[in-house]
C-alpha cells in the first residue's frame, strides 16, 4: 500500500480524470474513490488510459449504506465502473447501527476478499 494517494470526493468524472492523470504522472500510485462520489466511471477511465499495469496501481473503493445487504452486486457495480478484475481495498464507507445490516455485510465482504476479488477488506467512519 503506498504511502501517499489520491483521494477524489466531491469530483465529477471529468475533474477526477484531469487530477488522476496529473497525479499518476507524478508518481501517485494510489486512488480511493466510493460508490458515494459517482465519480468511478472517471477514475476507470483515467487508469485505463493511464498504460500503466494493474499491479502498479493500488485502487481503494467503498460500499455504501444503502448496498450493505447487496455488497456483492456492489462490489461488482463498482469493479465494472472502474474497468479493474480486483480492488486492492474495499472499505465499509459508514456503519449504519440503526439498520443494523453492516455485520452481515462484512460478512459478506470477508467471502468476497476469500473469491479473491479484493486484497483487503476495511472499515472507515466508524465511532469508537
Amino acid at each position: 500500500m503506498p504511502q501517499l494517494g489520491l483521494g477524489v470526493w466531491k469530483a465529477s468524472n471529468e475533474e477526477v480524470i484531469s487530477a488522476i492523470h496529473k497525479a499518476l504522472e507524478v508518481g501517485y500510485r494510489s486512488i480511493d474513490t466510493a460508490a458515494a462520489y459517482k465519480n468511478e466511471e472517471g477514475v476507470g477511465k483515467a487508469l485505463r488510459d493511464s498504460g500503466l499495469p494493474r499491479e502498479a496501481l493500488f485502487i481503494t473503493t467503498k460500499l455504501w449504506n444503502d448496498d450493505q445487504k447487496r455488497p456483492r452486486e456492489a462490489l461488482l457495480e463498482s469493479m465494472e465502473k472502474l474497468q479493474l478484475d480486483y480492488l486492492d481495498l474495499y472499505l465499509m464507507h459508514w456503519p449504519v447501527p440503526a439498520i443494523d445490516h453492516y455485520v452481515e455485510a462484512w460478512e459478506n465482504m470477508i467471502d468476497l476478499q476469500k473469491q479473491g476479488l479484493i486484497k483487503s477488506i476495511g472499515v472507515c467512519n466508524f465511532q469508537i
